[in-house]
């Protein structure tokens, strides 16, 4: 049949919550829908779980292989689809009944090769931040997409909130690399919007991103969680073409900043070697920063303050984080 979705569901060690995830998906109001969910190696019941939904539901396809990451799980996902669009779901998440009847209605009334929408944050609380919940309507022909996306303005990184053509897949194992686990999913996005010729998006929020702890965005520290967004950016800034750099260079200006100016307060071993990398790295880059069109007045202001004084700007940031509470935005304690 025409127009199948095939919705990816990587999963591990999620048996707490795979159950309302499933739930969610199969209840969509669009029918033609097959879920391949994947267990990467998962170590406590999430297989079970999955086969028992795959015995009641035949929509459900269950696949199990060796934990081998996400981006892997997401992939052998894609070899198992026959569906002519693909939309992905964390399997920790919930999506609201009419969202994949959107997207596809939207991607076929403007003959787009992707569509996407916002999405909400759920906290532990109850509370809920919108991203971004407007209501507008944006088609974005050609390379504005992806554009769109590295800016980080509206399109948000996830692959959650998009449904995507087919075909725009093709040569993706092969050349994403599948070690990065943080941003990985920016790094998809990239190379899909990049073959894009037509998205569209429409801002309202039936993805629903619940946080939890141990999940990505709150889990503690580590060599991935502080390596890989930079590694993602370099890729994309060595594959980007010229009509990308004014979005992807003060993406990178902006991280290394970031990364300059880190307290090393914790895990000095794991802070330290990095932060005195990008430092060397952002002196490096520094002139072109500041003679160059891509990035504005005050991210120059930033870069140069960063770069000639870092504990100072880092101490200040620390205090404006403080006063503000961005510091413990994902602090679910």
């Amino acid at each position: 049949m025409n127009n199948k979705i095939s919705i990816i569901i990587p999963a591990y060690n999620i048996e707490k919550y795979l159950s309302a995830t499933l739930d969610s998906v199969l209840v969509q109001t669009y029918k033609n829908i097959e879920v391949i969910v994947v267990d990467d190696g998962s170590q406590d019941r999430t297989a079970a779980v999955i086969d028992d939904y795959a015995k009641r539901d035949s929509r459900i396809i269950a696949i199990h292989k060796e934990n081998g990451g996400v981006t892997s799980a997401r992939l052998r996902g894609l070899a198992e689809s026959t569906g002519e669009w693909i939309g992905f779901v964390d399997g920790d998440d919930l999506v609201e009944p009419q969202m994949f009847a959107r997207l596809l209605d939207n991607a076929l009334a403007n003959n787009a090769d992707i569509a996407h929408c916002g999405y909400q944050m759920v906290f532990p609380d109850g509370h809920v931040d919108y991203y971004y919940n407007t209501g507008r309507v944006v088609k974005q022909i050609g390379t504005q997409g992806c554009f769109d996306l590295l800016s980080g303005a509206f399109v948000e990184p996830g692959l959650c909130n998009k449904l995507y053509r087919r075909e725009l897949f093709d040569g993706i194992a092969a050349w994403i690399d599948k070690s990065i686990k943080i941003n990985e999913d920016l790094l998809m996005n990239y190379y899909l919007f990049c073959r894009s010729n037509t998205s569209i998006f429409e801002d309202i929020c039936p993805y629903h991103y619940v946080l939890r702890r141990g999940s990505a965005a709150t889990a503690p520290l580590n060599a991935n969680k502080l390596c890989d967004p930079l590694k993602v950016t370099h890729i994309i800034l060595n594959d980007a073409g010229k009509e990308l750099l004014l979005a992807i260079i003060p993406r990178l200006t902006r991280q290394l900043i970031t990364y300059a100016t880190m307290s090393a307060s914790s895990q000095k071993e794991l802070v330290l070697p990095f932060r005195r990398e990008v430092r060397k790295e952002l002196r490096q880059r520094l002139w072109k920063i500041l003679i160059g069109s891509e990035c504005g007045f005050r991210l120059k202001v930033m870069a140069l303050w960063a770069a000639v004084w870092p504990a100072s700007y880092g101490w200040v940031h620390a205090v404006y984080a403080k006063i503000t509470g961005i510091d413990k935005k994902y602090c679910l304690e």
